[in-house]
């Protein structure tokens, strides 16, 4: 197999973890994205990076692509994590508004939500959009959920979830 390496950025842990699972799977140095630059990247072949969902984009994913415009001759494999469960509109709108390219493969890894993991200055952005959505009438499922979340944390990380990700990477 080509030499990898996974690189992610997380708020609340969930992208960490799952970093570790696919790092440990392909038998892949793991770095947190603020430690990558492009001499460091030259080495390896594939370049996995995670990001956690923020509204609809990933977090960090214009610096990697960024980076990845000094090596344009690797591959590189997206994966976002977010509360929600997966659903096909979602990953469309996600791929549109973060995927640069057609050669990026993207996977959705469903994480979770603790708000008391978050730092201060996202603690407030989303006790805001929670209040948002709790006077909103005609509320989505996901909505619900996310409400739901805010009083309970939830945690749907699974190292299944790795599994299509893994694969495609060794097939590389």
């Amino acid at each position: 197999m080509k030499k990898a390496i996974v690189i992610y950025k997380t708020v609340s842990g969930f992208t960490k973890k799952y970093a570790e699972w696919i790092a440990n799977d392909l038998k892949a140095d793991i770095i947190e994205q603020k430690e990558a630059n492009k001499n460091m990247l030259q080495k390896y072949d594939i370049i996995v990076y995670g990001g956690s969902l923020h509204a609809i984009g990933i977090i960090g994913l214009k610096k990697v692509y960024n980076l990845m415009k000094a090596i344009p001759e690797k591959k590189l494999v997206v994966y976002a994590t977010g509360a929600s469960p997966y659903n096909k509109k979602v990953i469309d709108d996600i791929t549109k508004h973060n995927i640069q390219d057609d050669k990026t493969k993207l996977f959705y890894l469903r994480g979770g939500f603790d708000k008391n993991k978050l730092d201060f200055k996202n603690r407030i952005i989303m006790r805001m959009f929670i209040s948002i959505l709790r006077r909103k009438k005609n509320k989505s499922e996901d909505e619900e959920g996310m409400i739901q979340a805010w009083n309970k944390p939830v945690d749907f990380t699974d190292k299944k979830n790795i599994k299509e990700l893994v694969s495609f990477v060794k097939k590389l």
